[in-house]
């Protein structure tokens, strides 16, 4: 037997909350729920945004919708390799901010935060936006709700994920299996049907405004790009999955790329033969369901199914953007609470932000997604394309047997994006795109002022430096504010002399009786600490306290100030208490340089 050890039963453990614990990270098919749901519901809006703008040039220019998804296919494939790439690279999460701090430098790095951060509040705010549209399809009369139903569905939402990803991704596992096979369903049987089996909508008049030209061709693949937001939120949350997290992540990537390439060609195939246009009061979604399943049951449901998986898409970013603010407090470049090591508390205070962020964000736009779509796209490019950039440095950097390989397909990719991020951004401009012009450079701003801030408090503190010896000191005093004899006053008197060399007491009355009174209560006691009484004609409780500290600290000694403060067990009643302690602790800790304590007395009610 080892003398000193306890048995590991009789050992004392912490409870795990929820979203602790191995058991509690995902694996690739939770992951694919959890992670990937923004990418997969993001057919029911990219699709619709090629239409939208081939549209301009007639109907006979919805021909184009294939070769233009088949262009975003090929790209959603040499992303899909490349965020594997940048998952085996960077284990730790981060995605394009990862690549930029570690191959572009500091500068790039916080674009690409910025980006992100503008990327995860707009798939929260789209994926809710088009989830109401969608619903509004199947029933209209919540069409003039749409604003209402979001924030609903937001606070749902924010419930769901406030107990773990690992609980959140549990509930998303079966809409998520219900979405892929109500959308390969709309693709098998609409292509095994000669002609749709129902039209829904009213017919809006086309007028073409524009030729079939190149201009024409990228505006709609830059739209149509919408359709890959959410496939970097995998590289991003890394550490969410369990061990081995590489592999397992990597997986999800691909399992990610297959299904969404299967469904924007499939679907582009059905716009392309049924030449469907667009049509007032139904998404373009909601047509390709109805000649599908005509307008029984079946579309219905599978209305519903895809409002719940757009609600549900926004899940992408509540489980990616904790990690990514996770990692920027720890570089110094947000407050240090969002870096918390336990999972829980980094991943509550990420929720939260990024549920307030959401909130304020579909308020402004009254849940209008296709103003939002520009601003979510060019968030999305930006971060696409420094990824790409990144891996070139570094597979140039690193020269590896196949990197000249890599980095064309990552250069390549990088030329894609950049290309569809310029013409959205050149396109859509005054139509709402200049915010994200706008919040990038200023988030960036905001993340350089709080890491020139950590910087200068580092320097101020010596962190990383050997300070002198410490001076021993002798001779402290504890100054106690006292209202009068009581067992809260023993409690801080005996506290008070087990800390310091000296104890005085302090009150402060305006009334001589009570001075007299409290004097003779004093003396009959005889705690033997003295006390000093502070006149206060003007009934001033903190400002002749902080004087007399302020007085007593002169002297160069080694100063502390104790605050004994009842506080009742149930929280109702703490209203009840006068918080004048709290008051006076706040106004020392501003005015001086002493050590302030509060003492709590638990009182039993």
């Amino acid at each position: 037997m080892a003398y000193g050890l306890a048995r590991r039963e009789l050992r004392p453990r912490v409870p795990l909350r929820p979203g602790e614990g191995e058991r509690h990270h995902l694996t690739s098919l939770e992951g694919l729920a959890a992670l990937s749901l923004d990418a997969l519901s993001s057919v029911a809006y990219g699709p619709e945004a090629i239409v939208l703008v081939l549209i301009a040039a007639g109907t006979g220019a919805l021909t184009a919708t294939l070769p233009v998804t088949l262009v975003i296919a090929a790209l959603l494939a040499v992303l899909v390799v490349s965020y594997g790439q940048v998952i085996a690279a960077h284990p730790e999460g981060g995605g394009a901010y990862a690549v930029a701090k570690k191959d572009l430098g500091p500068r790039t790095s916080y674009l690409a935060a910025a980006s992100l951060v503008v990327d995860y509040v707009l798939t929260v705010t789209v994926s809710l936006a088009a989830g109401a549209t969608s619903l509004a399809s199947a029933f209209p009369a919540l069409g003039s709700h749409l604003l209402a139903v979001c924030l609903i569905g937001l606070a749902l939402l924010t419930a769901v994920n406030l107990r773990g990803v690992a609980e959140s991704a549990q509930v998303l596992m079966l809409p998520t299996v219900l979405f892929i096979v109500s959308i390969l369903g709309i693709i098998v049987l609409g292509l095994l049907r000669d002609h749709p089996a129902a039209i829904v909508g009213h017919a809006q008049p086309v007028h073409a405004t524009e030729a079939l030209g190149l201009l024409l061709l990228l505006k709609a693949f830059s739209s149509g790009c919408s359709a890959l937001t959410g496939v970097e939120a995998i590289a991003n949350g890394v550490p969410a999955f369990r061990e081995p997290r590489v592999k397992r992540a990597q997986r999800t990537e691909l399992m990610l790329g297959a299904l969404l390439g299967l469904m924007l060609i499939g679907l582009a195939v059905l716009i392309r033969r049924d030449h469907v246009a667009p049509r007032g009061g139904v998404t373009v979604l909601a047509q390709l369901t109805a000649g599908a399943y005509g307008t029984g049951w079946p579309y219905y449901a599978t209305n519903l199914i895809v409002t719940v998986a757009l609600g549900f898409a926004a899940n992408t970013s509540f489980g990616g953007l904790p990690v990514l603010m996770s990692l920027l407090a720890k570089d110094h470049r947000l407050p240090h609470l969002f870096g918390l090591r336990t999972e829980r508390p980094v991943y509550r205070w990420g929720v939260v932000a990024l549920a307030v962020l959401a909130a304020l964000l579909l308020i402004a736009v009254n849940a209008d997604t296709h103003r939002m779509i520009p601003l979510f796209a060019i968030g999305v490019f930006i971060g696409f394309t420094i990824s790409q950039i990144g891996l070139v440095r570094h597979w140039a950097r690193q020269r590896p047997p196949g990197w000249l390989r890599r980095a064309v397909l990552n250069g390549v990719g990088a030329v894609l994006t950049t290309v569809a991020g310029v013409v959205l951004l050149a396109t859509k401009f005054l139509e709402g795109a200049w915010v994200v012009v706008v919040a990038v450079p200023l988030l960036m701003l905001l993340f350089a002022r709080i890491q020139r801030y950590y910087t200068a408090v580092g320097l101020e503190l010596g962190l990383g430096e050997v300070p002198p010896p410490v001076r021993r000191l002798t001779d402290s005093l504890v100054i106690v504010p006292v209202g009068e004899v009581s067992k809260l006053t023993q409690h801080a008197l005996t506290a008070a002399r087990a800390l310091g060399d000296e104890v005085v007491a302090v009150a402060v009355h305006s009334d001589p009786k009570r001075v007299r009174s409290l004097e003779e209560s004093w003396a009959r006691w005889s705690p033997g600490v003295r006390l000093d009484i502070i006149d206060s004609p003007q009934r001033s409780l903190v400002q002749p306290v902080v004087d007399y500290v302020q007085r007593a600290a002169e002297s160069g000694r080694q100063i502390a100030v104790l605050i004994p403060e009842a506080e009742p067990i149930h929280r109702r009643y703490q209203i009840l208490q006068n918080q004048r302690g709290l008051l006076l602790a706040a106004a020392l800790r501003a005015r001086t340089d002493v050590v302030v304590c509060v003492l709590p007395y638990r009182l039993s009610l």
